[in-house]
């Protein structure tokens, strides 16, 4: 039951369950790919190949995981196809550690930092708002106090969701009118939560990826400003995806991670989606840690991503 101390089963059924598709169509395609072979050989190598680049992973991260498989298929001279399975589990979940993925213990924030602000990117539509709402939700659950700052402030939607958020977490919600100064609004919400005591500020930006140059200057004078109040702010930049999107959010985080300084990521809507592969791939690509995955719209369906428990819903404990 040691699992089950920091990761209550409730939680495991909900990635097993968030998860289900993304195996179902993995499995599928992996047993059509060794059906009636019987050795790991270059042809079977190809096939799961496809599989990999066909499951989302990424042509560079499948590249890795077939040349690792390729060493010990030459080291231990014999492979069979049904230890397959159990090879493909050992190489993700070491590619993971490697990437430093997984490590936090739950939703917490490091000692010393008061406030601790967390600047949240990534563009429209992929769950941004929510997935502050969702670890707002957390962070009070955990005796954390918790401020938010609506500096989308050119989508009238996004204030208003982010208010919804606050008044159902219980949590302030620092905003300006439409079309104030981004920075702006992060300037007071960074300060009332400092002059407050608050744990945890979290900031909300706007999503617009048709000009890069001006997100990049957007979201560096953002930093600057809140950096002015607390030293160090932020001291986490959020890049949240789309899980479900596939490809385009390999893109997406090409685009933020020049942007600005990306050093976590929340991976949403990986329920309901075949496309859960993802999460290896940008997290091998990328070498920013997965903090975070979505998993439902509950409000405790955001959860800490942990390594070995993803590895173990993705091909079974």
């Amino acid at each position: 039951m040691g699992l089950f101390n920091k990761f209550s089963r409730g939680k495991k059924e909900t990635l097993d369950k968030g998860l289900e598709k993304t195996k179902e169509s993995f499995f599928s395609k992996l047993t059509r790919a060794v059906a009636g072979k019987s050795k790991v050989d270059d042809s079977v190598l190809d096939d799961l190949e496809e599989v990999l680049v066909t499951s989302d992973v990424g042509v560079d991260t499948t590249l890795r995981i077939i040349e690792r498989i390729e060493a010990r298929v030459a080291r231990d001279k014999y492979v069979g196809t049904d230890e397959l399975t159990s090879i493909l589990r050992d190489e993700i979940a070491q590619l993971l550690t490697e990437n430093h993925t997984g490590d936090l213990s739950g939703f917490s924030i490091p000692d010393g930092e008061r406030p601790y602000v967390i600047m949240v990117v990534g563009v429209n539509g992929v769950g941004k708002t929510t997935t502050i709402g969702k670890l707002a939700y957390q962070y009070k659950q955990n005796g954390l106090s918790v401020y938010l700052g609506a500096a989308d402030t050119f989508r009238a939607a996004a204030v208003e969701q982010l208010d919804i958020w606050g008044e159902r977490v219980g949590v302030p919600v620092i905003k300006q009118q439409m079309g104030s100064d981004p920075a702006s609004v992060a300037f007071d919400a960074v300060s009332s939560g400092k002059a407050n005591g608050a744990d945890v500020v979290i900031i909300d930006t706007a999503g617009r990826l048709h000009n890069k140059v001006n997100l990049m200057n957007e979201l560096t004078k953002i930093k600057n400003v809140m950096g002015r109040i607390v030293p160090g702010a932020p001291h986490e930049v959020l890049l949240v995806l789309d899980g479900s999107t596939g490809q385009n959010a390999f893109e997406q985080a090409k685009h933020f991670t020049a942007a600005t300084e990306v050093n976590a990521l929340a991976i949403t809507k990986l329920d309901g989606t075949a496309k859960g592969g993802v999460v290896l791939g940008i997290s091998d690509q990328f070498k920013i840690p997965v903090k975070y995955i979505g998993l439902g719209e509950g409000v405790e369906d955001l959860q800490v991503f942990r390594r070995r428990e993803f590895v173990d819903s993705l091909f079974g404990d």
